[in-house]
């Protein structure tokens, strides 16, 4: 009898656990901007979720299909690659209702924010800021339809 109510301790556990690794899995996917002026592809690595640029409207060429290089990257090293397909979110970690402890590099500026995510319904919202999250900007993302 005991080893009967283990096994379905260990059973509520193990599911309990599946489903909120779904739930955070949420986020993973290709995301374009509201203003389909941006396309991202949101993965995880271990336990960790990343974003890397797939378009934008500021990271093309007048073609709007050759990338531009990442001039304002502080590490001159890096200058000569190509904007399209780089990393630019890192860090991302599901906690409860919230992505948090992320940091998200802007190839416009060269600079590096922290960053924060959630999902309200069907829609991502990606928070950059400095310091405080107050100080700040949301962009609302909508999975991408091909």
């Amino acid at each position: 009898m005991k080893k009967i109510k283990i096994t379905i301790v260990i059973f509520f556990i193990t599911i309990t656990s599946l489903m909120a690794q779904n739930k955070a899995d949420a986020i993973i996917g290709v995301w374009e901007s509201d203003s389909k002026d941006a396309k991202i592809e949101i993965f995880k690595n271990g336990e960790i979720y990343y974003a890397k640029l797939l378009w934008g409207d500021k990271i093309v060429e007048a073609d709007r299909k050759t990338s531009k290089k990442d001039l304002k990257n502080p590490d001159v090293k890096l200058r000569s690659r190509n904007i399209i397909g780089i990393v630019n979110v890192s860090g991302l970690k599901y906690e409860g209702q919230k992505y948090i402890n992320g940091n998200i590099y802007d190839p416009t500026s060269g600079k590096v924010f922290k960053c924060s995510a959630w999902m309200e319904e069907d829609n991502l919202h990606l928070r950059g800021y400095i310091g405080f999250s107050l100080l700040g900007q949301t962009i609302i993302w909508h999975r991408h339809k091909e």
